[in-house]
């Protein structure tokens, strides 16, 4: 007998957490068409078909196959009362063995940012990768500059770890991010690196 894991679901005080459908489709493009201006500074360069449907749907079987392959856990962050999309959280490059680690990405809408909503995201996937899935360290990067995703990371308990040289692309250029880590039973003190 064949049995099925049950779907990926967090529930958080104020959100749901799941993985993207075909349904999101409208909600997603919309999202990310009105915050373009507030995502393009921190996020990679957008594809020309970016916010196609083909593109959409590509994104949809990737996470699918990501869960599924447990390599990737791409989440849509739904408010629970609207049911509105709000921004999305990943956990990737899952890493097994005597590592036990991921990465951890994310982006929130303009309309819902400074809201506390990626907070409370950020602490729902760490605490469902630290004891669900028995993983040991949740590692993070970001602009030096972006100071809200930095402060969000260390309100979660995210202890800053250093500065990675050219990183990632960001808006076509190759770009430095500091690095922050969330270990499980973390006994590190309190950082003041900046």
């Amino acid at each position: 007998m064949l049995l099925r894991r049950p779907a990926l679901r967090i529930e958080t005080e104020r959100m749901t957490l799941r993985p993207p459908s075909h349904a999101d489709f409208r909600s997603w493009t919309a999202l990310r068409a009105t915050s373009r201006a507030f995502l393009t500074p921190w996020e990679p360069t957008w594809s020309p078909d970016h916010l196609s449907r083909k593109s959409f749907t590509n994104r949809v079987y990737w996470a699918n196959r990501s869960i599924k392959g447990e390599t990737a856990y791409p989440l849509f962050l739904f408010e629970r009362g609207s049911q509105d999309l709000l921004g999305a959280i990943t956990l990737d490059n899952v890493k097994r063995g005597p590592a036990q680690s991921a990465t951890l990405g994310y982006w929130i809408g303009a309309p819902y940012a400074r809201q506390g909503f990626m907070r409370e995201a950020i602490t729902a996937l760490t605490h469902y990768a630290h004891t669900e899935m028995d993983l040991s360290r949740i590692e993070a990067a970001c602009l030096p500059e972006n100071t809200a995703s930095r402060g969000a990371l260390e309100k979660c308990g995210f202890k800053y770890e250093g500065v990675a040289q050219s990183y990632l692309q960001i808006a076509g250029r190759w770009r430095n991010h500091v690095l922050y880590a969330n270990l499980r039973g973390d006994r590190r003190g309190r950082t003041d690196v900046r």
